[in-house]
C-alpha cells in the first residue's frame, strides 16, 4: 500500500521558522492533491494549504504570506515551510494526498501521516 512519513515538527519561538516534510512511498501510481491539515486541542482539524499535480496553490487565511507548501513530484514528497510562527500556530499538523495505488488504479483513496506536533512558544 502507500505510507506517509512526516519530518520537520518541533518547538520554536514566536516568530521563527520550521519546514515540514512528508514523502509518500509504496506502490505509487499517481498522486493527485497533496496537503496539510492541523488540529489544535480541543479543536477540530483544519485545512492549512493544499497544491496540485500542477503546483496549483490553496492556503487558509490564517496562513496566507506566511506559510507556502510545495511539492517534488520525483520525490513524492510536499513541504510546508512556515515564517512568523505565532502562538496560534500550535498544533499537530497532518499531510494529506490523495494517490493512486497499483491496486486501487483507476481509482484514487485518501491518505493521512502519523502527525507531527508544532508547538509555538510566545
Amino acid at each position: 500500500q502507500v505510507q506517509l512519513v512526516e519530518t520537520g515538527g518541533g518547538l520554536v519561538q514566536a516568530g521563527g521558522s520550521l519546514r515540514l516534510s512528508c514523502a509518500a512511498a509504496g506502490s505509487i501510481v499517481e498522486i493527485r492533491f497533496m496537503g496539510w491539515h492541523r488540529q489544535a486541542p480541543g479543536k477540530q482539524r483544519e485545512l492549512v494549504a493544499t497544491i496540485t499535480t500542477g503546483g496549483s496553490t490553496n492556503y487558509a487565511d490564517s496562513v496566507k504570506g506566511r506559510f507556502t507548501i510545495s511539492r517534488d513530484n520525483a520525490k513524492n514528497t510536499v513541504y510546508l515551510q512556515m515564517n512568523s510562527l505565532k502562538s496560534e500556530d500550535t498544533a499537530v499538523y497532518y499531510c494529506n494526498v490523495d494517490v493512486a495505488s497499483r491496486s486501487s488504479w483507476p481509482s484514487y483513496r485518501g491518505y493521512w501521516g502519523q502527525g507531527t506536533q508544532v508547538t509555538v512558544s510566545s
